[in-house]
């Protein structure tokens, strides 16, 4: 269009000079009258020109202020042309079977299927710098640590505000910054479920808030945090607490060889824990792996009474396919029996190593694998394949046991001393939203959990056989 205006523009400018000649020579009426008309025309031109210019600029200005529809492997959403204002869903389900090898029928050890999390996700970011995460869960799991039974509820509703890179501001029910299993996505993780470290002893989420961030070209993050505080491995959820007792938190992690090319890029350790002051605290019960058994618990009555502080130290390592996480915690309840004679200390711990290796050459990481052929029919691609091992154990305090039956701390008929498993299993990464898994995990109990007052016996064993379809967006 512009090309054809130009033109037009040109010949009459032409035809405008030849004409201008000739009237040195004759004052035609008719010729002052076409030259007229051309240097109208030549006016109107420039108008439409101008025109053109001010709707291309309107389409520009327009461009960059229409949102942004997304809907694609990360999920759907819609975003502002200028990045300041975003907005996605995002979900997790994973669908499970457990199997028991189980000829003495415990209870809570029925083998079937389980809706283990439905996750939908609602996240988004305000004017650059402020994000916001809602999740709910509709999922079999009751992470509280108590013994309530399963609910519905929001496991995350929190606020960040990114003012810098080394320092930031979260609010809200989110994961305290802790346990390094437990900061892994639940669609993350490597094995079904996680280590005794994160579901019996760390924190599992709270109501607090936090301040964090990454220095020395995010090779160093630090975390310190206020909350209401959970039991060992709880999550809390009642809206309003019920003591004025906190729960103080700090973690510091590094990745000294982040971006180089050594063999230790992919290294990364810390130390991180736990503080408060309580003299009514509720106390929790330990489970096993499957989630659904709890092999130690403290006798009725029995309270937190005094300090609690968790230490936690904890590292990773990535290279090429292999990768392998460790962690131990211990804590030191103060506590008081049912009635009110005795107190004491109780030191418990829980510690983890578990190692993975793709099998199809993928990078191993602290997130998911993410194929490089995916698995679909008619193709070459079968996605990829990951063999995982982890050695775990959990280990009660023996003082908890040893004072007269009348004033225990736990029943050592009914609860265990030691938990000691190990486990592997094989993951089926399909594509990077779709993953199928299995694990076997054995569990050795010592130090209890059977019997009689006469003779007490160790628990018998715990075998389990999960299996898991997980699709995530």
């Amino acid at each position: 269009m512009q090309f054809k205006i130009n033109k037009i523009t040109s010949a009459l400018l032409a035809s405008g000079l030849l004409l201008a000649t000739h009237s040195a020579f004759a004052a035609d009426p008719e010729i002052e009258a076409l030259r007229q008309t051309i240097l109208d025309l030549d006016q109107k031109i420039k108008v439409l020109e101008r025109k053109n210019e001010i709707a291309a600029e309107e389409a520009a200005a327009k461009k960059k202020e229409t949102p942004v529809v997304v809907a694609g492997p990360t999920g759907f959403g819609i975003k502002s042309a200028d990045g300041q204002f975003e907005y996605s869903l995002k979900g997790l389900i994973q669908l499970d079977y457990r199997q028991f090898d189980n000829p003495d029928h415990l209870a809570n050890s029925d083998d079937g299927f389980t809706a283990r999390r439905i996750r939908p996700t609602f996240q988004g970011t305000l004017f650059g710098k402020y994000d916001f995460r809602f999740t709910p869960e509709f999922g079999e799991t009751d992470n509280t640590n108590t013994g309530t039974g399963n609910i519905s509820r929001v496991i995350d509703a929190y606020v960040d505000g990114r003012f810098d890179p080394a320092f930031k501001i979260r609010a809200g029910k989110f994961k305290p910054f802790v346990g390094l299993e437990r900061l892994q996505g639940g669609g993350d993780i490597k094995f079904i479920e996680r280590s005794y470290v994160s579901n019996n002893i760390l924190p599992n989420r709270g109501l607090g808030t936090s301040v964090y961030g990454d220095l020395l070209d995010s090779k160093l993050s630090y975390a310190v945090g206020f909350f209401n505080g959970t039991n060992d491995g709880g999550e809390e959820t009642t809206r309003v607490d019920a003591n004025s007792d906190k729960d103080y938190t700090a973690r510091v992690f590094t990745t000294p060889f982040k971006g180089s090319d050594s063999v230790l890029e992919g290294l990364g350790f810390g130390v991180a824990g736990t503080y408060t002051n309580s003299s009514t605290g509720t106390l929790p019960s330990y489970k096993t792996p499957a989630q659904q058994l709890n092999f130690f618990q403290y006798t009725t009555g029995t309270v937190g009474d005094g300090t609690r502080v968790r230490v936690s130290p904890q590292a990773y390592y990535y290279y090429g396919p292999f990768g392998v996480i460790a962690e131990y915690a211990r804590v030191s309840q103060e506590v008081r029996n049912a009635a009110g004679t005795v107190n004491d200390t109780l030191k418990n711990d829980a510690w983890q190593i578990a190692a993975s290796w793709v099998l199809t050459g993928e990078d191993a990481s602290f997130k998911s694998v993410k194929p490089k052929n995916p698995f679909e029919t008619g193709k070459d691609g079968w996605g990829a394949w990951e063999l995982v091992g982890r050695y775990q154990e959990n280990n009660i305090d023996s003082s908890a046991f040893n004072t007269a039956s009348g004033a225990r701390f736990a029943n050592p008929l009914t609860s265990a001393k030691e938990a000691k498993t190990w486990g592997i299993g094989l993951n089926w990464y399909l594509n990077q939203w779709v993953r199928l898994a299995t694990n076997y995990e054995q569990t050795k109990f010592e130090g209890g959990g059977g019997g009689t007052l006469a003779n007490i016996r160790d628990r018998d064993d715990e075998r389990i056989l999960f299996s898991r379809l997980q699709f995530q967006f």
